[in-house]
């Protein structure tokens, strides 16, 4: 997921967060070891006069192939 959004939104900062443990046994948790809750914390020049909801949608984009595998919750703070 790192190099993914890495590669898709070429940030200057960047951290992901893997907090799936948190949640086993919840509804979304699957037990398969892919990660299925994320926090994701990112800046990035693409971001430049977007309002949050177009910069969450960029990363929602950019992570849809992790969405369609199985995550189900990625909070996101954009910076």
């Amino acid at each position: 997921m790192q190099a993914h959004l890495q590669d898709k939104l070429e940030p200057t900062f960047l951290e992901v967060l893997d907090e799936s443990w948190q949640h086993e046994g919840h509804p979304g948790a699957n037990g398969t070891g892919f990660g299925t809750h994320f926090r994701v914390r990112v800046a990035s020049p693409l971001f430049a006069g977007q309002r949050r909801v177009a910069q969450h949608r960029l990363v929602y984009d950019a992570l849809q192939v992790f969405i369609d595998a199985g995550a189900h919750a990625i909070a996101i703070e954009t910076l």
